[in-house]
């Protein structure tokens, strides 16, 4: 579903929700919707009984499944230092790089998705493969996240049942969802500093004999790992929805594998009885956003528009 299409129906209070990758504007981009939905909808996010993260995603569950407001914690984005152009130097075009692997993975693996989701353990251990063999040829990122797992640490917050947060296993290529049944037992800041380690650009993260990266290499949402029951309203906020091709930047596809999987994932908690919304930026979110998700300097108009856009989901 697009931003400009789910204008026209009212947000109802969510049971799940699933906060999906897409950098630093894509954490900025959510905690604004999120804003605006508890403004004019008194949607309240902290609420929900169930909470999926990935990557940027798992800052803003992290952060939700804390009691934070999203409102105070865009406050605390709004105040944060932007990083300096010798901290970014290499990132964006290693990112670019990242991304355009991620996007021939995806073109491979997204048809398969749905059967995927629906338990297939064939098409699960394919795809485990493919990413295995993939991530072997992307260089190892060097960016630290310690100053991230720092400030996931002061939230205090603890793994309750209702936290999962999405990384991919290096050695492999198979999903983790940390917080649920059978699944390592870390620290929740160091899940989301795996979560939020993309290939190539961040350090990943070590946990016993194991490595873990960005959840965003599996699923752009990996909303198919929600445990729905029969009447449940999810609620999918998808940032990388917004990125669109164009002739200078063909790793802008990504968008539109990122849609085409939230919608199969979706596919599948609609069959297993749940209501699903899928919120992907709008246009004047979209632009905001631009195709770099980690430059920092959007930030002030990206918070404005998911404010708006969410303020409008409202109804």
């Amino acid at each position: 579903m697009s931003g400009s299409r789910s204008t026209r129906q009212r947000i109802a209070q969510p049971e799940v929700l699933v906060l999906g990758g897409g950098g630093l504007l894509g954490e900025v981009w959510m905690s604004a919707v999120l804003s605006g939905l508890e403004e004019e909808a008194a949607v309240d996010s902290r609420a929900c009984a169930s909470f999926i993260g990935t990557s940027a995603g798992s800052i803003v569950a992290a952060a939700l499944a804390a009691g934070v407001r999203p409102r105070a914690r865009l406050g605390r984005l709004a105040e944060e230092r932007a990083p300096s152009q010798a901290e970014l130097a290499g990132g964006p075009s290693q990112l670019t790089r990242t991304l355009r692997a991620l996007l021939t993975l995806g073109a491979t693996t997204a048809a398969p998705l749905a059967s995927a989701a629906l338990g297939s353990r064939a098409t699960t251990a394919a795809g485990a493969l493919l990413r295995r063999e993939l991530l072997a040829r992307v260089p190892t990122g060097r960016r630290s996240l310690d100053q991230l797992g720092v400030a996931v640490e002061r939230l205090g917050v603890h793994w309750d049942g209702r936290l999962q947060i999405a990384a991919v296993e290096l050695e492999s290529g198979r999903r983790v969802m940390f917080g649920s049944a059978g699944a390592p037992r870390v620290p929740v800041s160091s899940a989301v500093q795996a979560s939020c380690a993309i290939p190539g650009v961040f350090r990943p993260v070590r946990a016993g004999d194991r490595t873990y990266i960005d959840g965003g290499v599996w699923s752009p949402t990996n909303m198919d790992a929600a445990k729905v029951t029969r009447g449940a309203h999810v609620l999918c906020l998808n940032p990388t929805g917004s990125i669109r091709p164009s002739p200078r930047a063909p790793a802008g596809a990504l968008g539109t594998v990122s849609r085409s999987i939230a919608a199969a994932e979706a596919l599948v908690l609609r069959r297993r009885g749940a209501a699903v919304r899928i919120i992907n930026p709008d246009e004047r979110s979209r632009r905001a956003m631009g195709l770099n998700l980690l430059d920092p300097r959007p930030r002030a108009a990206v918070i404005a528009a998911g404010l708006e856009q969410g303020r409008r989901l409202a109804g």
